[in-house]
């Protein structure tokens, strides 16, 4: 077993099983070689001891906005969505170097030092896809277009796309996307469900959000139309459909394996359903939704619908910190029923699995070993419950090392 480490940890969280105590990981190549408990194997290049800790695969964001990072403290918090959405919205209008690049790459590195292996990073400008493509980060970007009454509703997606593949790297897939319901024309919608069905697809859109998205498909009035009529952007032709988001969506070709449904929390038990039946994932961002004034995620009936559950932080704007731990610990709070393992599958296997990272997000042979050590306390016997409780990013560090024994840093 030449070249290969063999990490030791008085505990290992696979997330495809249960925890192992005094176990073993051996690593290769930056591939997960094996694992197991008792006696490491004979024979490996170097054995390290990584102390009191839990070696577990590093977490996954599977939504955040790495290009609103330059608004955080700045964009405070609002008692309803299209009233922080207008701050923010007139803000970026306003300023001037909106898409900081330094900006962006400091978020990077608070995600990675917290154990963000990679994320699903929803943006407006191809400014996260060069800043991800040079970072330790792993990432897939969703170019989001908006465009309620677009005159050419296939320009305005072929002008994303173009600016998309001129900045696309081998090592960042990036789609194209619509932002949300009552922001994206049906036909752009329609347009964009095509092109993500097909295999490999992935799609992500904001969906279920706010009352005031429920209320504007319905009657087509509301705080929305408000919005769109203040930017001269409604559409006097389009006719509200009289029904719910996920319904909305399903019709227009959107709703399916490949879809990211971020958020849903007015989303009813019939829509979740549908959204389980056809294995959409949904994403939850639960300190970020009471920031913008649309209450706690139904995080409990998330779970109980059968639908795959991911997590996000969103942005900056709207959480304090890019730390998806704290996500976790508020999960854990709204829905203590909810087992400690279900939520740590929903911040490493399943976003993994949502954004097309089939091989992270887990310990298990052939995986890539984007591996994460979190220190813990004397006496922790259950491992799981410990950490959905809250982690600090100084307790967690990456089990990767460099050619000259140092690990790995959080910086290209």
């Amino acid at each position: 077993m030449a070249g290969t480490t063999c990490l030791l940890a008085p505990w290992v969280l696979p997330i495809v099983g249960p925890p192992l105590r005094d176990a073993w990981v051996t690593v290769a190549d930056g591939r997960v070689v094996a694992l197991g408990t008792g006696a490491p194997p004979d024979g490996v290049d170097v054995t390290r001891d990584l102390g009191h800790s839990v070696l577990m695969p590093g977490l996954i964001n599977a939504d955040t906005h790495l290009e609103l990072s330059w608004l955080w403290g700045r964009v405070p918090p609002a008692a309803s969505l299209p009233a922080w959405v207008s701050n923010l919205m007139g803000q970026r209008f306003a300023a001037a170097g909106g898409d900081d690049t330094q900006k962006i790459r400091l978020a990077i590195i608070d995600a990675l030092e917290a154990g963000t292996a990679a994320v699903g990073d929803v943006a407006n400008t191809p400014a996260t896809q060069d800043a991800l493509a040079g970072s330790k980060l792993h990432g897939v970007v969703f170019r989001e277009v908006v465009g309620f009454n677009p005159a050419d509703p296939d320009a305005l997606i072929d002008a994303a796309a173009r600016d998309v593949e001129a900045h696309r790297s081998p090592r960042v897939p990036a789609y194209v996307v619509p932002h949300a319901p009552y922001s994206v024309a049906p036909d752009v919608i329609r347009r964009l469900a095509a092109r993500a069905a097909v295999p490999g697809g992935v799609c992500s859109i904001h969906v279920g959000e706010s009352p005031d998205e429920v209320e504007f498909l319905e009657s087509g009035g509301g705080a929305w139309r408000g919005v769109l009529d203040a930017r001269k952007a409604w559409n006097p032709r389009w006719v509200a459909p009289r029904c719910r988001p996920v319904d909305y969506l399903d019709a227009l070709g959107l709703v399916g394996p490949w879809l990211l449904a971020v958020h849903c929390t007015q989303c009813t038990d019939a829509e979740l359903a549908r959204l389980a039946e056809a294995g959409a994932t949904i994403v939850t961002c639960p300190r970020s939704n009471l920031w913008v004034g649309v209450g706690s995620p139904p995080a409990a009936r998330f779970y109980a619908s059968g639908a795959r559950v991911a997590m996000g932080t969103d942005s900056l704007a709207s959480a304090s910190d890019l730390n998806l731990w704290s996500e976790l610990a508020a999960l854990h709070h709204l829905a203590p029923e909810i087992p400690p393992r279900r939520l740590l599958e929903s911040a490493t296997r399943v976003g993994a699995e949502a954004l097309g990272f089939g091989d992270l997000g887990a310990i298990a042979p052939g995986v890539r070993a984007r591996l994460i050590t979190v220190d813990l306390p004397l006496g922790v016997a259950d491992v799981e419950r410990y950490l959905v409780e809250g982690v600090h990013p100084s307790q967690v560090a990456w089990a990767v090392w460099d050619a000259e024994g140092k690990r790995e840093s959080y910086v290209s």
